[in-house]
């Protein structure tokens, strides 16, 4: 259920989340503190990685004659979207490398490699997801308007569906993610013509990314272009699947909480901390797996801290563990096929009315 009185359901005072809050506040400036030129160096190279695999790859598929060179080269492709989805795009659009001030690594002029626009997401995710995180009615990435991904979302006869709504969402993520921002944009617009410009953003985007993968790259390809066209879509589905997996492990298994617009009315910074903390999921990753999931394996802790750089979030979960220790508070954490079965479970249980779901949940 969803819960309305956060400090309560954690079993701490007003004067303990107070407490824990500025703990947190300590953490955050001990890191913005330690900024500098090796944490620019770092972003900068994983762009100039990225970027280096990207042309690496795409070379390999248009000229390797060899089905298992073509297998390799198109796998080397995924990852590199992969890096720049998430370690790169998604990161560097949260404001974490603002402080550089480069404008060319920037909040406000990175566009990234998939088909939603950056302002968009910005908006849905930045703001409408990182501020009011799981709170029913307010979050829209609670199911991204396609699941039911808690019971205190009715029950519809449409639900029955979700079993293979979640599956087509993961094989189009990048889809479902444009289609997201896109109707947050829209939503906040306040006249026609707004509403007009969100969907000329959209449009526009689609069809430079669509030409991008599936028109000019291919045609470069000459006599090749099939293996090309063939190597975009398989790299841009495995990209999707990766990405689905990666954020539903962060946001869905079993411990991650909900909350009632009533738990936010006045709430302080120290109990948006406390929000965050109950709200959100890591699985347990070395630096590789940490890497390739754009760190989002520290979820909570990019719950904590959206806006501080990736590469601190491994040193900040000591910490932030060491706090949840102290305060008696669930750091809510497992490998990762346990914690994406354990949203696959979910997904097949809220599918059915609470009445079946709820038994069969309790076998």
């Amino acid at each position: 259920m969803a819960i309305s009185d956060i400090a309560a359901y954690a079993n701490m005072s007003p004067a303990d989340v107070e407490a824990f809050g500025a703990e947190l506040d300590n953490i955050r400036a001990d890191v913005e503190e330690s900024l500098g030129a090796r944490d620019a160096a770092y972003i900068r190279r994983v762009i100039a990685f990225q970027r280096g695999l990207d042309i690496v790859a795409r070379l390999a598929i248009a000229t390797t004659r060899s089905r298992a060179g073509w297998v390799a080269a198109t796998a080397a492709l995924a990852y590199a979207k992969s890096v720049e989805n998430m370690e790169i795009g998604h990161n560097v659009s949260h404001g974490q490398w603002d402080w550089m001030n480069d404008p060319e690594i920037h909040s406000t002029t990175w566009e990234w490699d998939m088909v939603a626009p950056s302002a968009h997401w910005r908006y849905s995710h930045n703001y409408r997801h990182h501020v009011f995180s799981n709170v029913l009615g307010v979050d829209d990435d609670l199911g991204f308007g396609v699941l039911r991904v808690t019971s205190d979302q009715a029950w519809k006869p449409e639900h029955l569906l979700q079993p293979l709504r979640n599956l087509l969402l993961a094989t189009i993520f990048e889809w479902g993610i444009a289609r997201h921002g896109y109707h947050s944009e829209r939503a906040a617009a306040s006249t026609d013509a707004g509403r007009r410009e969100v969907t000329r953003t959209m449009l526009a985007k689609i069809g430079r990314q669509v030409s991008k993968d599936y028109v000019i790259l291919p045609a470069l390809g000459l006599r090749r272009w099939r293996r090309v066209l063939a190597a975009n879509v398989s790299a841009n589905l495995l990209r999707n699947l990766w990405t689905y997996l990666v954020i539903f492990c962060g946001h869905f298994p079993d411990g991650v909480q909900t909350f009632t617009p009533e738990s936010v009315q006045d709430e302080t910074r120290a109990e948006w901390y406390l929000r965050q903390m109950l709200g959100a999921a890591n699985f347990d990753a070395g630096p590789l797996l940490a890497f390739s999931s754009g760190n989002l394996s520290y979820q909570i802790e990019h719950h904590l801290f959206p806006d501080l750089p990736s590469n601190h979030y491994a040193r900040i979960s000591v910490r932030v563990r060491q706090l949840c220790e102290k305060y008696g508070l669930a750091y809510t954490t497992g490998s990762l096929p346990r914690q994406y079965l354990q949203t696959v479970r979910a997904n097949f249980r809220l599918a059915l009315p609470d009445d079946i779901g709820g038994r069969w949940h309790a076998r």
